[in-house]
């Protein structure tokens, strides 16, 4: 990987409307996905409900934060959608993380995208960082 990190994008519809507003699975899917990705959580999620202008079902805005950059959840339970953003400056399994993701919330259609960042980044480091957890812990 020569770019800084990828951001993966999730736009997710046709979803299980009860999980859109289901704030203990939106905590947990922010809590456990890092480990289950190879990332490093450095807080605890964040998830708070919202309700937007003209809806009447809160949706939830959840963000957690890790080592390698950040991950987010957005619901909108009135249209069964959900969109989901994974940015990372280490490599991950792009497929492995939308199936966990799309099948967290029984989503029967999505567009997934991914965008290299930081392409003329000036690297000073390997390509491979945080390949060992002890390597994080020691900075």
């Amino acid at each position: 990987m020569r770019e800084f990190g990828q951001h993966l994008t999730i736009d997710a519809s046709s979803c299980n409307r009860k999980k859109l507003t289901d704030q203990s699975l939106v905590y947990d899917i922010l809590n456990n996905l890092p480990k289950e990705l190879g990332m490093h959580r450095m807080t605890l999620p964040q998830v708070v409900k919202w309700l937007d202008p003209g809806a009447t079902i809160n949706g939830l805005s959840g963000f957690v934060m890790i080592a390698e950059s950040h991950i987010s959840i957005h619901t909108f339970p009135e249209k069964d959608y959900v969109f989901i953003d994974v940015f990372s400056c280490k490599g991950f399994d792009v497929d492995s993380a939308v199936k966990l993701l799309t099948n967290a919330f029984d989503a029967k259609k999505y567009t997934k995208k991914v965008v290299k960042r930081g392409i003329d980044f000036p690297r000073s480091h390997s390509d491979r960082i945080y390949e060992v957890p002890e390597q994080l812990a020691s900075q």
